[in-house]
């Protein structure tokens, strides 16, 4: 319950306390003394942290010690306003959601993160050695299955959704599976053909932490703050058999108040965003409010009859947009003021960009427009936004799609090819997020050419070499190219020889150029 409510108005007899100065809407410290302490003992009390029982989460026994912010240095104004920015809740998360910009900053890199997909890889255990054509069967069955299972639709609500709640919770649907199954360690051997079902991803307000005694109560234990079964209608999930994603961890002292989650993108931009449309907003109130008249006249005349005034400069008002025809008395003075615009749009401009660093994704492409400013690319910008992208890829889309392949080549793949279970092991080579040109690839492949040349010239490899890279090579245009070793090449010379000799011999003279 809020403990500071706005006073009613008192009888006249009775004197009425001075009410508090409102608040800005952009205010970044607190109204007053009282005020901050709130907010203060708030955040201390929400920040209690989690007991070393495997359930009720309101419990506050054991721990580390709680922050204590009289012992700070940092001014209360501020420390009260820092403290204000904690867990915003998993509701109001999904209810700013629905802004177009801050859909658009928690969409756009889960799309860019997959777009240009992945390449499979499939790696035989024991000595196991798959045959082309078994590896371009196994390609297609997978392929197949991510469609069927909808896989990238999936990776992109997994992002997507982790980024506006802060967690995101997946797991692999078994056909059959015991509670006892889920609730114990993952173990792929428990998958039977056509078992696996899919995959179901999990709003984390559906979810409720459980934490074990050692990793609630031993910062030394491997898994120390970390949930060790996640309840979900009734049901425990032990954490082996989840994917979860944390759009950046927190200290294992604000975990708690994050429901062990992560921080929301949605709550690092809504400020942000509702000053950018604020801004947005009132600039053609602005643009329309430019001018403003000012009419000379007789105060004494006003204060007699106020009444007329308004009358007055309502019809004023009224006239005003009619292509600057006004009439005024004889006796008026009238002057016109004019509010420059010419930063307006640098303003308005400064406000999206806010936003746009805030949430990670380059302004040029949350907005849709062109780098300004001396020697202005965008080159960085994108580069920096590749490389996140990549981190995303490899931290957290990885073991997603890993774990799906496993249950697919167990359900599907091994029953239908005849493999034993284990033999094959299939991982993935996410491809680059920045996607060549059709020149780009040319020069490409021509650098590649001169490489291999000079590579055959000094014997470090032959012409079988270079035929089987460009066979591997997806860009090279011979894809199609048969394999070859050295038992199948022909004996007799190479003929590359006489291509390489041709390129090294001496240019034949022209009769028709004199020597010098």
């Amino acid at each position: 319950m809020w403990p500071f409510k706005r006073k009613t108005s008192s009888p006249p007899e009775t004197p009425v306390a001075e009410e508090p100065k409102r608040r800005g809407a952009f205010l970044t410290h607190g109204a007053n003394e009282a005020h901050n302490r709130e907010i203060i003992d708030r955040f201390n009390a929400a920040i209690t942290p989690q007991p070393a029982a495997t359930v009720a989460m309101d419990d506050g026994s054991g721990g580390p010690a709680l922050f204590k912010a009289v012992q700070t240095e940092i001014p209360e104004a501020l420390l009260a306003w820092y403290a204000s920015q904690r867990f915003i809740g998993y509701q109001m998360c999904a209810t700013i959601a629905q802004h177009w910009l801050v859909d658009k900053a928690c969409t756009m890199p889960a799309r860019d993160a997959i777009r240009h997909g992945f390449e499979i890889q499939a790696y035989g255990e024991d000595e196991f050695k798959l045959t082309d054509e078994q590896q371009t069967e196994l390609d297609d069955k997978i392929k197949r299955a991510d469609r069927r299972h909808k896989l990238f639709r999936n990776m992109v609500e997994f992002i997507r959704m982790g980024r506006i709640f802060g967690v995101r919770v997946a797991f692999f649907k078994i056909r059959g599976a015991t509670e006892e199954y889920y609730a114990n360690p993952f173990n792929p051997d428990g998958v039977t053909p056509g078992s696996y079902e899919g995959i179901v991803q999990v709003d984390p307000y559906w979810c409720v932490p459980l934490l074990s005694a050692e990793s609630a109560s031993d910062p030394a234990s491997m898994h120390f703050y970390e949930p060790e079964w996640w309840l979900i209608r009734g049901q425990k999930y032990h954490r082996s058999h989840l994917i979860i994603f944390r759009n950046g961890d927190v200290p294992d002292i604000l975990k708690p108040m994050y429901n062990y989650g992560g921080i929301s993108t949605v709550q690092r931009i809504y400020e942000r965003v509702y000053s950018a449309e604020r801004t947005a907003n009132e600039a053609p109130q602005l643009a329309m409010t430019k001018r403003m008249y000012v009419q000379q006249t007789d105060m004494s005349a006003i204060y007699a009859d106020p009444q007329q005034q308004i009358q007055h400069m309502q019809d004023m008002a009224r006239w005003r947009d009619n292509y600057g025809v006004k009439y005024v008395d004889s006796d008026d003075v009238v002057t016109q003021h004019d509010t420059s615009l010419a930063d307006l749009d640098a303003v308005i401009m400064t406000q999206y960009q806010i936003v746009a660093a805030a949430a990670g994704v380059p302004a040029t492409k949350l907005l849709g427009t062109t780098p300004k400013g001396f020697n202005a690319t965008g080159e960085y910008e994108s580069q920096s936004y590749h490389e996140e992208l990549e981190t995303v890829q490899a931290n957290d889309l990885t073991e997603f799609v890993n774990r799906h392949h496993l249950l697919v080549m167990r359900s599907e793949v091994e029953p239908d090819m005849g493999l034993a279970p284990g033999a094959v092991r299939v991982e993935i080579d996410w491809n680059p997020v920045d996607s060549p040109t059709a020149k780009e690839y040319a020069e490409i492949n021509k650098i590649n050419a001169e490489t291999d040349n000079v590579l055959v010239t000094i014997g470090a490899v032959d012409a079988i070499d270079v035929r089987n890279r460009l066979r591997t090579d997806n860009n090279s245009g011979y894809t199609d190219l048969a394999e070859l070793d050295a038992a199948e090449v022909p004996e007799g010379p190479d003929p590359l020889d006489d291509i390489l000799g041709s390129l090294t011999d001496e240019t034949p003279e022209n009769p028709l150029i004199p020597e010098a």
